[in-house]
Formats: C-alpha cells, sequence, structure tokens
C-alpha cells in the first residue's frame, strides 16, 4: 500500500515499522491469553483486552474502528480494544494469521493474497463497500476517465493488483510508467503526471498545494474489492465466535457514527497522527461516506456478498496473482455477525 507520505513520516518511517514489527514478534512469543490475542481481562476495567491491527497510520478509512472507541461502543461490548497504527511493510495479515493479533484491518484483495500464501483470514465486515483507490490526473489534461488515460507518466508502487488489472483491461496508449515517488511533488511540477492515489488523501493535498486534479476511480473499470475490512483468523472465529460477535457489533456502531457525525473521532485521530488535520481528515471523511452505500440500500452497513467475493477471485484468477484451487469465495469471508448487528448509536 503506497500513500503520500509528508517529510515527518518519511523520516521516521522505518523506526515506526520496526518498532510494530518487534511489538508483533514480541506479542507472538507470549502465552495465548495475552492481550493481543483477545484473551485476557483488565484487573483495572474488567474488560477483555483485543487488539485490533491497522493497515496504514491512523486516517479517515479507519474512522468507525476508532469512533467505537471514542463513543465507548467496545467497552459496551465488555471490550477493551488496542488500535495499533499500521505503515508500510507492517505485515498485516501475517500477524493475524500467526495470532500476534486477535484483529486486523485490510483490504479485501489483500484476503485473497493471505490465502494464496497459506495465512486462511476471514473477513467480517467491510464499511467501505467500494475502493478508494484512484489514478490522480490533472484537469488541464482533459482527461475524464480511466479509459482516456494516455500520453501521461504514471506513477504506480511495486506491483499492485488494480494496476495489472488495468494494464489488461486498458490501452494505456502513451502512457510510460515509473516508480511512485511517495509524494506529490512531481505530480504538481508537470500536468502530464499522473499516479496512484486514494480518494480522501492525495487529491486533497494536491488542492492545497493549488492544483486541480481529477480522481478517476478504479473502479470505473470493475475492479472495487472492499476495503477497510476486519478481519480474524479461522482460528479465533472457531475459538472465539462470541467476541468476533462483539467486535463486529462496536465497529457497525463506530461505523454508522463516524458516517453520521466524525467531529469527535477525527479530534482524536488528529491527535495522534502529526500528518492529519482537521480539514484533512473533514474531507476524508466526506470521501467516504458515499463509498460505503450498500448495493441494496436496505442491506446492514458492512454486508458482503458471495458474488462479489467471487468476481475479485476471478479477477485475480486472470491477472494470475492467486489459484482458482488455493482461494475459494466460502472460506475467504463469514457474514454471519453482520446480519446480528445494530447501527444505531
Amino acid at each position: 500500500m503506497n500513500r503520500t507520505l509528508s517529510p515527518l513520516t518519511a523520516a521516521r518511517l522505518k523506526s515506526v515499522s520496526l518498532v510494530i514489527c518487534i511489538a508483533l514478534l514480541l506479542s507472538g512469543c507470549s502465552s495465548s491469553s495475552d492481550s493481543s490475542a483477545g484473551g485476557s481481562t483488565s484487573e483495572a476495567s474488567g474488560l477483555q483486552q483485543v487488539s485490533l491491527q491497522l493497515n496504514w497510520f491512523p486516517e479517515a478509512e479507519h474512522g468507525g474502528y476508532y469512533a467505537a472507541d471514542v463513543h465507548g461502543y467496545f467497552a459496551d461490548e465488555g471490550l477493551e480494544v488496542t488500535l495499533l497504527p499500521g505503515g508500510p511493510n507492517v505485515p498485516v495479515v501475517q500477524s493475524v494469521a500467526a495470532g500476534r493479533a486477535a484483529f486486523a484491518v485490510t483490504n479485501a484483495d489483500r484476503v485473497l493474497f493471505g490465502h494464496q500464501a497459506g495465512a486462511e483470514v476471514v473477513a467480517l465486515f467491510a464499511p467501505i463497500q467500494n475502493t478508494p483507490r484512484c489514478i490522480m490526473v490533472h484537469r488541464e489534461s482533459g482527461i475524464s476517465k480511466l479509459a482516456d488515460l494516455r500520453d501521461v507518466t504514471l506513477a504506480i508502487g511495486t506491483g499492485p493488483a488494480f494496476f495489472q488489472y488495468m494494464q489488461k483491461h486498458l490501452p494505456l496508449t502513451g502512457v510510460e510508467t515509473i516508480a511512485y515517488p511517495g509524494s506529490i511533488g512531481p505530480f504538481l511540477a508537470n500536468k502530464r503526471f499522473a499516479q496512484q492515489a486514494y480518494i480522501f488523501s492525495e487529491p486533497y493535498v494536491a488542492k492545497q498545494q493549488g492544483a486541480d486534479p481529477v480522481a478517476l476511480m478504479v473502479s470505473e473499470i470493475g475492479y472495487n474489492p472492499y476495503a477497510s475490512v476486519l478481519v480474524a483468523s479461522r482460528k479465533t472465529l472457531d475459538t472465539q465466535s462470541d467476541l468476533a460477535q462483539r467486535i463486529v457489533r462496536a465497529s457497525a456502531r463506530g461505523w454508522q457514527k463516524y458516517l453520521d457525525d466524525p467531529a469527535e473521532t477525527n479530534a482524536l485521530i488528529d491527535s495522534i497522527n502529526p500528518d492529519m488535520d482537521a480539514g484533512a481528515l473533514a474531507f476524508g471523511a466526506e470521501q467516504i461516506r458515499p463509498l460505503c452505500d450498500r448495493e441494496a440500500p436496505s442491506a446492514p452497513l458492512g454486508q458482503m456478498t458471495a458474488a462479489r467475493w467471487q468476481t475479485l477471485i476471478d479477477q485475480m484468477v486472470e491477472i494470475e496473482l492467486v489459484d482458482a484451487d488455493k482461494v475459494s469465495a466460502a472460506r475467504v469471508f463469514d457474514d454471519r455477525f453482520i446480519a446480528t448487528t445494530t447501527t444505531s448509536p
């Protein structure tokens, strides 16, 4: 996962990732009753301690999970949840599969990569129904949809699945790809420059610095994995299904609260992530709201379908990133807890 990084984040990147990885390794060496495995109870609070590993530094895409903490929804379920910041190179799926974290947040295609590699994690709840992935171009380029992407320099990270799908389904005439630089500096300097982005992140930064960006959503071409997906290991589901049910229920309430009123949660995220500010978080919450719309308006928040998962599997088989005999829609998600949730705060 590649995002725009400020100089502050770039400077601390290696040390932060190292600290998180060491913490995960140490937790993996502790007993199964350690809080990271969701098994111990705090003597002070009487709440069951659980870890939730994020896939990036705290941002609006994690808003519902932080809202569940801020507004006491985790506590209502008897849980004391520690939200662990992520970042580049933090092994989110592997940490859950190995029991170093009880739950985690990742994207649907990462779940499939995990199964391909033998890490059987299961998606429980998918608040962001439509991928925030986009390609950011300048309005002056005249490009208004992905099919028209041509005659630009395109900055892309190393081997993302969505770009391999784009290469197979778009002409990309005259498009020269280069390594993603980790900032929007080159974009600001060149009107024929395009780059990967998240709808709630880079476009805001570009606008703040005087550009007029257009976000071309990757979902336009049908590649649309669920995002900010709550996952657990198969072992956790088999041995602690009640815990899984409680964290899904609290997360659903948190996400509904965040979509309705993100202000208090954004204030917390602002205080713990120096790369975020009130404006960026407000923009992020606004952009995320329509991405959470369900296919059927009456469907519960976070619902997943076998058809959507099978479509994603077929797409990743098509671009030869997973093997059909190693990944099954029936194994990658479990939505039984969503039906028991209530999203009213």
